[in-house]
Order: C-alpha cells, then sequence, then structure tokens
C-alpha cells in the first residue's frame, strides 16, 4: 500500500474504529469492473475509496453513547443516524481533502441504488459476497437466489454501512485486495445460500464460519423489531415526521411483535463516550 493510503486509512480508521467499524481501501476500478454501466461510479478508475462496514461492537460503542446524546434530534432511524453522525466525522477529520459519503441505503431519483453494498465490500476485500453463480451445477434453476456476504472473523455477524470516496485523489498503483473465501466447500455454500435465502429467521446463516463475535440478545432483540416499532422498543418517541430509510442491519426481519416491550432504559448507558459534533 502506497505511504500516503496508509496513512489516510490510518487517519479514519482512528476516527471510526474505536467505534466498532472497519474500513478497507479500494478503487473504483475495481468496482465498476464488475458490473454494468447503469452501476458505475461516475470517477476515475484509480480513484480511492473506502468501504466501511459495523461490527457486533457497534451497537454498544456507537449506538449506545448516540442514544444518549441529543444530536441529529428528532430521532427518526437510530442507527442510520448514528452510522451518518460518524461518517460526518471522517469529513471533519479530513478537511483538506474533498470526501463524498454514500450511504448503503441511499438511491437515485429513479430508485437504483447509489452502490451496490456488496460488490463493494467484496472488491475491498472486506467480505466474501456468495452468489448463486458462485456454486457449480447450483440446485435451484431459474429460481432467484439472493447473494450475501461472508466476514472471514465475523461471519454474518455484521453490516455494511456505506463507502467513503475521495474524488480527485486517484491511486494508479494500489494492488488488488481479495475477499477471504470462508466457504469453499460447494455444499457449504449450498447450505449457506438457503439459509440466508428460505430460513433467515433463524439466524443460522451467520454462524457458516465460527464467528469471533456475535451479536448480543439485545442487538439481536433490536434488529429483529419491525423499523417502524424500533423507536417503541427503546422507549424513545416517536418523531412527528415521516421516518427516514429503514436501518441497515439490512436483514429480512423475524416476526413482528405485537407490541414491542420496552427495552431496559439501563442498556442505553453507554461504554464509550461520543466525540465531540461535527456541527450540521
Amino acid at each position: 500500500m502506497e505511504p500516503h493510503v496508509a496513512e489516510l486509512k490510518q487517519r479514519i480508521e482512528d476516527t471510526l474504529c474505536p467505534f466498532g467499524f472497519e474500513i478497507y481501501p479500494f478503487q473504483v476500478a475495481w468496482y465498476n469492473a464488475l458490473l454494468p454501466a447503469a452501476f458505475h461510479l461516475p470517477l476515475p478508475g484509480p480513484t480511492l475509496a473506502f468501504l466501511v462496514l459495523s461490527t457486533p461492537a457497534m451497537f454498544d460503542r456507537a449506538l449506545k453513547p448516540f442514544l444518549q446524546s441529543c444530536h441529529l434530534q428528532p430521532l427518526t432511524d437510530p442507527v442510520d443516524q448514528c452510522v451518518a453522525y460518524h461518517l460526518g466525522r471522517v469529513r471533519k477529520s479530513l478537511p483538506e481533502l474533498q470526501i463524498e459519503v454514500i450511504a448503503d441505503y441511499e438511491v437515485h431519483p429513479n430508485r437504483r441504488p447509489k452502490i451496490l453494498a456488496q460488490t463493494a465490500a467484496h472488491v475491498a476485500g472486506a467480505a466474501y459476497y456468495y452468489q448463486q453463480q458462485d456454486v457449480e451445477s447450483d440446485p435451484w434453476g431459474t429460481q432467484h437466489i439472493s447473494g450475501v456476504c461472508i466476514h472471514p472473523r465475523f461471519g454474518g455477524w455484521f453490516a455494511i454501512r456505506g463507502v467513503v470516496l475521495l474524488p480527485g485523489m486517484e491511486v494508479p498503483d494500489l494492488p488488488p485486495t481479495k475477499p477471504i473465501d470462508c466457504v469453499p466447500a460447494r455444499a457449504d455454500r449450498i447450505a449457506l445460500l438457503e439459509r440466508f435465502n428460505f430460513h433467515w429467521r433463524d439466524w443460522t446463516y451467520r454462524d457458516v464460519v465460527t464467528p469471533q463475535e456475535r451479536y448480543s440478545e439485545e442487538q439481536k432483540a433490536y434488529f429483529s423489531t419491525p423499523p417502524a416499532q424500533r423507536l417503541a422498543l427503546l422507549g424513545l418517541s416517536q418523531p412527528s415526521q415521516e421516518p427516514g430509510p429503514a436501518s441497515h442491519e439490512r436483514l429480512p426481519t423475524t416476526s413482528s411483535p405485537k407490541k414491542p416491550q420496552n427495552l431496559s432504559r439501563g442498556w442505553l448507558s453507554p461504554k464509550a463516550s461520543l466525540p465531540a459534533s461535527p456541527g450540521p
């Protein structure tokens, strides 16, 4: 890795990693090479970008302190707003650079995604994107099978949050990074994709590799609750305006509880303090 890229990576890591995030550099060209032109990022191929994902630790290190703060009120979707807050801190930490942030849920006016997050994670070497085409002589025929990313250390217990683009910074010599193929066997890939597509409610697809860390029970309860009921689950009031995009843990939710029970306010006690607000 070129020295200035390593320095940038370190500065972004210093900003995000204490709060449960990981970052991975990649070239826009690597991403565009895998996709039709309609999905390309409109930047020169050598442009530097960083993928951002959240680990299980983000819930305690970033979300809980965020909910204790008065930043970005009223809350609409706590996780998305928390992630946006921390990605905004990246801009503040690199004031000398032009920075564009694309969250994983953002779409163009025609509803086309601004970023295909799992493809970005794959080319950045963060997580292997397993798709139907990765199964030799697959058993599904014409049935649509959605792909899923698996992290070598966290299995499926993570979420892709977005990309940080640095327009004007080109790194033609950045060495490509291949993701770790942690599910190499055909039978295991079939089991993974079938669990993800047909049995996602039981969370088992996430354990296709033994993870170093899983979501806590309270974190699972939060992400299993329909987005419209999550503020009530936290014991927080609903905002008056329309809610924002659904929180992008980005998995199908489990069956909806009839009436969410408030989580103990004790779990909102922060284990790490929030840094100063970057301002509007």
